[in-house]
C-alpha cells in the first residue's frame, strides 16, 4: 500500500455557477498541478475530487472538496483520517481578499484570517498546524465581500491570474521538495 506523504487541497465551491470565480482560485491551482504532474482528479462520493500522484518522488493526494467552502473541513478531516496523514503534511490553497491580486503568501500555524474554508478546516481537524498557500484576489470596497468573491476575474486580470496559478503551483512543488520554510523564504518575498 502506498503511503501518501502530502495532501494538497484546493478550496472552492462546487458547480458550474462558481467555476472560474475568485473564490475558486484554489481549484484552479489544483487543476494546474494535476495537469503538470499527470494526475487524474476523479469525483468520489459527491464529497470531493481526488487524485493520486507524486512530485519529485514524494507521494501526494490532490483534493478538491465538493462541499461548499464553509464545509471544506469535513472533507479534509476525513481524508487525513483515512490516509493517516498528520496536519503538518497538509497544504491548503485558497483565495485571500486582503492581498493584492496576483500575490501569493505561504503561512503555517496561522489563524483563519476570517476565511470560512480555513475556519472550517481548523475546527474540523482541531489544528492550525498546516501549510496555507494564500492567493491574493484583491478587493472591491464598493461590493460586499460575499458578492465580490463570487465574481469571475475581469478580462484585464486574466493574464495575471494565469501567471499566479503557475507561480502558486511552483510554490506547492517547492513546499514539498524543499520544505515549507525554504519555500516561504523564496515565495513570500515581494516580486
Amino acid at each position: 500500500m502506498t503511503i501518501f506523504m502530502w495532501v494538497i487541497a484546493g478550496l472552492g465551491n462546487p458547480g458550474s455557477r462558481y467555476s472560474r470565480t475568485r473564490h475558486n482560485i484554489g481549484f484552479m491551482v489544483t487543476e494546474e498541478i494535476a495537469r503538470r504532474y499527470g494526475i487524474d482528479l476523479k469525483e468520489k462520493e459527491e464529497k470531493y475530487k481526488i487524485g493520486r500522484g507524486s512530485i519529485d518522488s514524494e507521494h501526494i493526494l490532490l483534493i478538491e472538496p465538493l462541499l461548499y467552502m464553509n464545509r471544506s473541513g469535513f472533507v479534509i478531516r476525513d481524508i487525513l483520517g483515512k490516509f493517516s496523514i498528520q496536519p503538518e503534511n497538509l497544504i491548503v490553497i485558497h483565495d485571500d481578499l486582503d492581498m493584492e491580486i496576483g500575490k501569493i503568501k505561504i503561512r503555517r500555524k496561522s489563524s483563519s484570517g476570517g476565511h470560512k474554508g480555513i475556519e472550517s478546516i481548523i475546527q474540523s481537524i482541531s489544528s492550525k498546524d498546516f501549510v496555507r498557500l494564500k492567493i491574493g484576489i484583491g478587493r472591491d470596497r464598493r461590493l460586499a465581500a460575499e458578492d465580490y468573491v463570487l465574481r469571475k476575474f475581469r478580462k484585464d486580470e486574466i493574464s495575471l491570474i494565469k501567471a499566479v496559478i503557475k507561480r502558486a503551483s511552483d510554490a506547492v512543488t517547492s513546499i514539498i521538495v524543499d520544505g515549507p520554510e525554504k519555500a516561504m523564504n523564496v515565495f513570500n518575498k515581494s516580486e
